[in-house]
């Protein structure tokens, strides 16, 4: 991908996925910034840009995912490391947003850590904020700043459909979740279903019905994400208990944490599609990985020149 621009474009990169922001700039054929992200001798983190970037639009790109602290401790002082450099402007691109997840007080004493989250990358200097898929889309409202959240389920659906995958039917893990499979079932021309489950705590679930006739059909399993890999296991086999001929799960970031990988590979799931919005740890069987670099290039070209972003959601 090439376009004119109007005024100089750069983008830097932490350590959290950098082979995505190496994709990213590839599609819009410049080069990746120069930055120095280390670390002092007792961890506290060390940045520098290794280049002027006066009066130019920075772009950031740093997930917040494992290590999230040091991930998005790295991510605010990139921000305002290019703030007091002069930069023009400042767009955080953070693929996946970490924190997301108390995006409300449960209970009493609680923090509201997405808003907390929201308020540093504002107060750092970022003058809009590039992602994909919240957790709760409702956190766009938390800043104070434009926020673009773009969405994989059109990436998702396309390789889905690749698949060729015969008397398909798009399941939702949640009723939270059911907009996004909604979106998915509509791309591929499916019927839609969904799991009725709760949380007796954190990072646990249980699956307490399965609204949907899934008996000889091929059920793909739909989320924002996958965490530790238990709610999806579940899910896919209360499906399959009931008569499913095969189930595939598709999220846009695979958090897969804690035993994650040994959950994932017990599991009666055939396959996984996911993106490359989070670097993968290791290797991961029966993982399908689709990039999100040129949807991502799209959104920065679009940004930089003041074009709308809002074709990107259609």
């Amino acid at each position: 991908m090439s376009f004119e621009r109007e005024g100089e474009l750069k983008i830097f990169t932490g350590t959290a996925n950098r082979v995505l922001a190496e994709k990213i700039v590839s599609h819009l054929g410049i080069s990746l910034g120069q930055a120095d992200v280390g670390r002092f001798s007792n961890g506290e983190i060390r940045v520098r840009l290794l280049e002027n970037v006066r009066g130019t639009d920075v772009f950031i790109v740093q997930p917040t995912s494992q290590p999230v602290n040091e991930n998005l401790m790295e991510l605010l002082l990139l921000i305002d490391a290019a703030r007091r450099a002069s930069a023009r402007r400042v767009t955080a691109v953070v693929p996946f947003y970490g924190y997301a997840r108390q995006d409300r007080k449960e209970q009493g004493r609680e923090p509201i850590s997405a808003k907390l989250v929201a308020n540093l990358i504002t107060v750092a200097g970022a003058r809009r904020v590039l992602t994909m898929d919240l957790h709760a889309p409702q956190i766009q409202g938390f800043f104070d700043i434009p926020v673009d959240n773009l969405q994989g389920v059109r990436i998702l659906s396309e390789a889905i459909h690749e698949k060729q995958l015969d008397n398909l039917m798009i399941f939702s893990p949640d009723a939270g979740g059911v907009h996004r499979a909604r979106k998915m079932a509509k791309y591929l021309e499916a019927p839609l279903g969904f799991i009725d489950k709760r949380r007796p705590g954190p990072n646990v679930s249980e699956v307490v019905n399965v609204i949907g006739k899934v008996r000889d059909k091929t059920v793909v399993i739909v989320d924002d994400m996958i965490d530790t890999g238990g709610t999806i296991a579940q899910a896919a086999q209360a499906i399959m208990d009931l008569g499913a001929r095969a189930v595939y799960a598709a999220c846009t970031h695979p958090v897969f944490s804690g035993r994650a990988a040994q959950i994932l590979r017990d599991s009666v799931i055939e396959d996984f599609f996911v993106t490359d919005t989070i670097s993968l740890q290791e290797p991961m069987a029966r993982t399908t990985v689709i990039s999100v670099a040129t949807l991502l290039a799209e959104a920065i070209m679009r940004v930089h020149e003041d074009l709308s972003v809002s074709k990107l959601f259609e």
